[in-house]
């Protein structure tokens, strides 16, 4: 059984639509009002635009999401 965890960054676009950042290798104790905080930095930043549009204009949400796999069987044989 292996487990993954991901922190996931939710923003609103100028566009008013959701993007979104997902983070393999973040801290695993981080709080909200941290995350808010970097969130912030980033949204004030404006380095990431795609035709005109500011993709991660106002932090919208965070969650850490985890994912276990159980491996139930696998076929080792070379094919």
């Amino acid at each position: 059984m292996a487990t993954t965890k991901v922190l996931q960054l939710t923003f609103i676009n100028d566009q008013n639509k959701k993007k979104t950042i997902t983070l393999a290798n973040a801290a695993g104790d981080l709080n909200g009002e941290e995350v808010k905080a970097a969130m912030s930095t980033i949204s004030q930043a404006n380095v990431f635009e795609k035709d005109g549009v500011v993709l991660y204009r106002t932090p919208d949400s965070a969650k850490y999401i985890e994912r276990t796999v159980t491996t139930l069987f696998e076929n080792n044989e070379a094919a």
